[in-house]
Formats: C-alpha cells, structure tokens, sequence
C-alpha cells in the first residue's frame, strides 16, 4: 500500500510510527539522523515534523533537540457555549495556567473605537500553558474604564470572560464568533514557540452585553492538538423549507 503513498505522506506515515514508539519524556534522534534514516533532507523533514508539533505530539527545544511528550487532554467546546479555556480544562482536568502577560493602556484605533465607542482601549495579551508548553495565544481589547489594575492583581489567571462573568457587571449577553485555521505569524510563532507558518486555529469574538454595548473584542490563536470546536446544527424540517420556483414560470 506504501507505493501508492507520496513520498510526503510516506514521511509522515515513517515519522508518526517512530513517534509512537518513544517513550514520552524521551529524546528522538537528531535532524542529521532521521534525515539521513528517512533519506530525505533536513528542510523536508522540518516540514513534517511541524505538523506533529502543533497536534502536540512532540516539543522541539532550541539547542536541545525534539521529545516526544505525553499524549495531550483535548479541550473540546461547542461554539454555540462560550466558555474560558479554564472551564475547559477543568472539565477534562488537565491543568493550566497562565505565562506570559501584558497589559497595555492606549489610544483606539479607528476600528476599535467604531467597535468599541471608545477614546482609550485596555489590551490584554497572554499565553495559556499545559504540560509544559504554550498551546493558546490570547488577545483582548476592552473599553480602557470597564477594568482597573487592581482587578488584574486580584487573581487573575488567564480569563477575561471569567473574570467579567465572576464581576457581575457589565451582565454579559453573547458572542458573535468566526473560527478559521490560519498561518501563524511571527508574534503568534514566538508566542506559542512553534515555526512561522504553522496552521493554528484561530478565533475572532466580539463580546456583547445584554444591552448590546460591545465589551470585548478577543482575537485566540490555539494549537490544534490541544483543542477541538464543534457546532451542534439543527437539521430543518423538508416542509418548513421554502419550495423551489416552478421550472418555465416568469
């Protein structure tokens, strides 16, 4: 069956068994090696193993070498719900936590201050890690009065929407969402320590309170291994749809 395999898909094929055969926690070859074992070259075998590294079945660490790691929980979430990746992991218990965080007061651009209707905006960037690794990159953009600082230092752990649903205030309504997989650029790259280009699941929200007010525009960038988004559809009833125009009628 192999010949009629590409010779990509060969290579994902040889690289995935040898993967399933080393113990978590433990080193694979080097570049040198399996490019040599796989008689392909160094360039082409970078490109496979990115897509092993962000369904998170193995974590290559500069100047280190690449491991194999343990199999990852996956957060799986129905759109028509939002919810914090917090909730998510929860539920599955797999523990997460927040790494690097930033907060920025400033200016609106002219697209946040038409969203938003606001003069100043607070931004808030952070990446969220499991096992050992980063598997989201997290953005949002809110009004620059609806949070103080001192809310930030009172136990903030990653969850924007967590932290206004626990506030009570404004009374949050719902979340216009688009979910698409997309290249990461450099900052997400960096963010998520994986390569340019690779494909991670991105999210855009506009978070509306129940008087319509926009009070969050989010932007989440997550490793496809580590999450899973599904839509729960509603299947329309043949007699309720509305009858095809009669053939030869003007």
């Amino acid at each position: 069956m192999a010949r009629h395999l590409s010779l990509s898909q060969q290579l994902h094929s040889r690289l995935g068994e040898l993967i399933a055969r080393v113990e978590p926690g433990e080193r694979l070859p080097s570049e040198p090696t399996l490019s040599k074992q796989f008689g392909v070259s160094r360039a082409t075998l970078r490109e496979a193993m990115r897509t092993f590294e962000t369904q998170g079945m193995i974590q290559r660490r500069q100047g280190v070498g690449t491991f194999v790691v343990h199999p990852p929980g996956v957060m799986d979430a129905g759109l028509e719900v939002l919810e914090s990746i917090e909730t998510l992991a929860q539920r599955i218990g797999l523990s997460v936590e927040m790494g690097d965080f930033s907060t920025e007061r400033r200016a609106a651009s002219a697209k946040e201050k038409a969203l938003l209707k606001e003069e100043r905006v607070l931004h808030i960037s952070r990446v969220i890690e499991a096992e050992d690794r980063p598997v989201a990159y997290l953005e949002d953009t809110l009004p620059d009065s609806l949070l103080t600082e001192g809310e930030f230092e009172a136990g903030f752990t990653g969850s924007v929407l967590d932290l206004l649903l626990r506030r009570g205030e404004p009374r949050l309504g719902s979340s216009d969402t688009e979910i698409q997989a997309v290249a990461a650029e450099s900052r997400v790259a960096r963010a998520l320590h994986i390569q340019r280009g690779d494909v991670v699941l991105f999210l855009r929200a506009i978070l509306y309170a129940v008087d319509g007010q926009v009070v969050d525009f989010a932007e989440s960038y997550f490793l496809p291994g580590y999450f899973r988004f599904r839509v729960v559809r509603r299947v329309e009833p043949l007699n309720s749809r509305p009858a095809p125009a009669e053939r030869g009628k003007l």
